[in-house]
């Protein structure tokens, strides 16, 4: 069997479903860390503070598997590398929940991270390549899988915590569903790398542009991350829950994320990218807004959550829409990307852990209304810039 072929000799509804899969173990990787985070705390005698960089080093890991992995996906078979990636998340997945020194559960964080990004680059730049013009449905689809990943994360660890009272299964049951998944991306023929870019508006990537979407994606990526991975330890920290209940309500926001992706993939296919992001960015403002100005309401808490978890969710696949609309598309520009996207992965948990411990837990809100509003900035800018390039 060849590892490379047209999209038209590719079995384009397998292919789909295995890029599903793959995000909806990114999803799990990634919501776990944050309820866990007390418990890797302890295991590693950490403080916050401290504890924090587990989300710098993954993140780090992620902007460098973005940015190599993109180029990577442009030069050989992409089904391949993803088989490889998820052989690498499973290994080191299994290990976090076990590591008792804090620079090793960084060291295994950054590799985790690392194939993580090459992962997601392959699974969103392959899907675009797969099915060109028809992708919105799809791309939608892809990231409500993600999203349904990090919703049940946090009940699968709320549930082997109160079982074993600890994290390690969570890890571990994660981990083993990567390696079927490898097995039969290695067999899957890949669509070669060249052969499907969108081209639409610009002929070309320019700089602009794409410094543009860049930064937006880093700001999305940050504000997603910055309160999906702290909500769990500012609901503790406020008083506002238990490590049960947190649990929970960090399940609702990723739920209600999730099923905002579901709605994204009907409402891709009746409106435009612009439109839906402006609304998207406008919504989490308002839904922060809650939180920032009744600090102490457990209600405005869970409706603040919620509807974050609404507004957030399509922001990235609306992202990757808007430039397949108005840029070409490579790996590398995905990578490019992906990369902004690691960075305010990196970024903004960072400053949000150490911000709260120097001045205090309810900071968190309005450090994610600030990278909310960056966004809006970024999307604004790019929607202007490339409408003038087009005309």
């Amino acid at each position: 069997m060849t590892t490379t072929a047209t999209s038209a000799t590719i079995p384009k509804k397998t292919a789909s479903a295995s890029y599903f899969l793959s995000e909806l173990i990114m999803g799990l990787f990634t919501a776990l860390g944050g309820p866990a985070l007390p418990f890797l705390a302890e295991n590693t005698a950490s403080s916050l503070d401290q504890i924090s960089l587990f989300f710098v080093f993954g993140s780090l890991g992620y902007l460098l598997g973005s940015f190599f992995g993109g180029r990577a996906y442009d030069r050989i078979p992409g089904h391949r590398l993803m088989a490889l990636t998820l052989l690498v998340i499973a290994s080191s997945g299994a290990l976090i929940p076990i590591l008792g020194g804090l620079w090793w559960l960084l060291l295994v964080q950054f590799v985790l991270g690392l194939a993580q990004g090459a992962n997601d680059v392959g699974c969103n730049t392959l899907l675009l390549w797969l099915h060109g013009k028809d992708a919105d449905p799809y791309m939608n689809g892809l990231h409500f899988f993600f999203g349904l990943g990090s919703a049940v994360a946090p009940l699968v660890l709320a549930g082997f915590l109160s079982l074993t009272g600890g994290i390690q299964w969570a890890y571990w049951v994660s981990a083993v569903l990567c390696l079927p998944l490898a097995v039969w991306l290695w067999k899957l023929p890949s669509t070669h790398p060249r052969e499907k870019t969108v081209k639409k508006g610009n002929d070309g990537a320019a700089l602009l542009p794409t410094a543009l979407l860049v930064l937006a994606f880093l700001f999305a990526v940050g504000a997603e991350f910055g309160f999906g991975n702290w909500i769990y330890t500012y609901s503790l920290r406020m008083g506002l829950g238990t490590t049960i209940t947190s649990a929970f309500l960090t399940s609702a926001f990723w739920g209600s994320f999730t099923i905002s992706r579901l709605a994204g993939i009907w409402i891709s296919t009746h409106l435009q990218p612009i439109t839906i992001l402006i609304g998207d960015l406008l919504g989490c403002l308002a839904s922060l807004s809650l939180i920032a100005i009744w600090p102490q309401s457990h209600l405005i808490l869970w409706l603040g959550t919620i509807g974050t978890g609404l507004f957030t969710a399509s922001i990235f696949p609306t992202l990757l829409l808007l430039a397949g609309e108005r840029i070409k598309v490579t790996g590398a520009v995905t990578g490019w990307m992906l990369v902004g996207g690691g960075i305010g992965g990196m970024f903004v948990p960072w400053l949000i852990g150490q911000a709260a411990v120097r001045i205090g837990s309810s900071v968190m809100p309005y450090l994610v209304v600030g990278s909310v509003v960056l966004n809006l900035i970024m999307v604004v800018l790019f929607n202007k810039r490339t409408k003038q390039s087009a005309s």
